[in-house]
């Protein structure tokens, strides 16, 4: 037996001799700190370096991680049964006091632009059982605890006792039990990363990896052609069809639970970027106007977006997830196209000539960003909303965003939970620092009906009730178009012939997941 299964082993290190793995990223990077800014890019990279007690299978059922087990003690009692013999990269041993700090630490991370604390706000005790048996508390009956647990990356109280994010980015303090560790990070440019060969779970197939963070679409798809990385991920939509059809490479693609929407100020009084046609400011904000946010919503040809800008590339959508997931809402479909419609209400509303209005949205962020932006204004303009695009890098536009500073908003978010809790808590909820509800709010949307039957759905055991409560939470935020639903794109991966790697419902491209065929 032994003999047989040195076989395979001998064959694949021939394979892949050099066993090195350079893949393409499509989204910037703002950090290494794993608690700083709950960002797909960030999170995608800090899962290589450190884990979570809760993982995620690539359709969304979640798996033991540095947690063997869990179990409901009580009706506001989870238990965690930890993995025992993990080690730290630095070589020291994993224990519940490290899962206590980190959840500790991550409401306290300064200037954070989108904190974690929507999924940990409702731990209200930590109780270390023994060094590998965690208890976490609730205030009232929390059936998504483990979900949530997939969230929230396990740091070292050793390493990260008195560390800044700072100490993050240089390395210093990025020590986690991943299966990965930090080499170093050369921002705008590159990460590396080298395997972690003492890891809990499988080991890598490669021995060093380097992420090149290549938001232009041309240049990555030319740098895998060239051969200059061997996996991309967002695919542009225009290159597709022309790398599908490439012998030399594989295309992989799902259904994302990221929703593409726009964010509206629904909350101040005036709003910094709302004119009337000769680009003086309006004393009163549109936006409040449910009849405004109905006009702009009709205004907008989801299938045209889908078709035309993402080349069919996503599913246009009237709501927060795709068909087969939690929370999905059968009887909310995406607003039918409706121009004559919206000029209508436009006009019921006291803007018959309509106003002038920005769009802000990130040009490096999302597949495609800056063009839908663009076609969503002109669709706007055909009914009288003159909307200018503001577009830019990511870096700015979430730091600005997260100020209020926008009254308009080109916005994803992926459903880290995978399943309608994670945007409604995090978009549609008022919001309030202290529960971590509305964490992205940034249109401040508020509403007391929704925030009461999301409160009682997260307290709710019974599945079918709780996707009952969820869908009707859903209802009121998008029926009331707290934000304008857009699509759901797919998410695309290419890499070179001998790759493979299985496509993933929540973006992650996660080197360790790619295999040599």
């Amino acid at each position: 037996m032994i003999r047989l299964a040195a076989v395979p082993l001998l064959v694949y290190s021939l394979a892949v001799p050099a066993a090195d793995l350079s893949i393409a990223l499509g989204g910037d990077v703002t950090s290494m700190d794993p608690h700083f800014h709950n960002l797909t890019p960030n999170n995608n990279i800090a899962a290589h370096v450190f884990d979570t007690l809760v993982m995620k299978e690539p359709g969304g059922r979640i798996k033991p991680g540095l947690a063997e087990s869990w179990r409901a003690v009580d009706e506001t009692t989870w238990e965690f049964r930890l993995r025992k013999g993990v080690r730290f990269h630095d070589g020291s041993i994993f224990t519940a006091a490290d899962v206590v700090f980190s959840l500790d630490r991550i409401p306290n991370v300064p200037n954070s632009p989108s904190p974690f604390t929507t999924y940990t706000k409702q731990v209200t005790e930590t109780i270390v059982v023994d060094p590998w048996t965690l208890r976490l508390k609730s205030a009232a009956p929390y059936p998504q605890m483990p979900t949530d647990m997939s969230t929230v990356m396990i740091v070292s109280s050793k390493a990260a006792a008195t560390a800044t994010t700072d100490d993050f980015n240089t390395g210093k303090a990025a020590v986690g039990t991943g299966p990965f560790k930090f080499v170093r990070w050369r921002k705008g440019d590159r990460i590396e990363l080298a395997r972690n060969d003492d890891y809990w779970g499988p080991v890598a197939p490669w021995e060093r990896v380097t992420f090149r963070i290549i938001t232009s679409d041309p240049t990555r798809v030319a740098s895998l052609l060239a051969g200059e990385v061997g996996a991309i991920e967002n695919v542009p939509t225009t290159d597709l069809a022309k790398l599908a059809s490439n012998k030399e490479l594989s295309i992989f693609r799902t259904v994302s639970v990221r929703l593409m929407y726009l964010h509206l100020d629904t909350a101040r009084e005036k709003t910094p970027f709302a004119t009337d046609k000769a680009g003086t400011p309006l004393a009163k904000n549109p936006l409040r106007d449910l009849r405004v946010r109905r006009a702009m919503s009709k205004a907008i040809n989801r299938q045209a977006l889908v078709e035309r800008v993402m080349e069919g590339a996503a599913v246009a959508t009237g709501q927060l997830m795709p068909a087969g997931f939690f929370g999905h809402t059968p009887a909310l479909k995406p607003e039918r196209y409706d121009p004559d419609g919206a000029k209508k209400l436009l006009a019921e509303a006291g803007y018959p000539d309509g106003f002038g209005l920005t769009l802000h949205a990130p040009n490096n962020r999302y597949v495609n960003d800056e063009q839908i932006a663009q076609a969503i204004a002109q669709m706007l303009a055909r009914v009288g909303i003159q909307t200018r695009v503001n577009a830019m890098p990511a870096s700015v536009y979430f730091s600005r965003g997260s100020k209020l500073e926008f009254s308009f908003m080109l916005v994803g978010w992926g459903a880290e939970t995978m399943e309608a809790s994670s945007p409604l808590k995090a978009l549609l909820a008022t919001f309030n620092k202290e529960k971590g509800m509305g964490a992205a709010n940034r249109g401040r949307y508020s509403n007391p009906k929704l925030d009461a039957v999301l409160e009682q759905a997260l307290a709710t055991v019974n599945d079918f009730n709780r996707e009952r409560l969820l869908r009707e939470a859903t209802e009121l935020g998008v029926g009331d178009l707290g934000i304008i639903p857009l699509y759901h794109q797919h998410n695309l991966w290419a890499a070179r012939r001998g790759i493979v790697y299985e496509a993933r419902a929540d973006e992650r491209t996660f080197a360790h997941e790619f295999r040599p065929r």
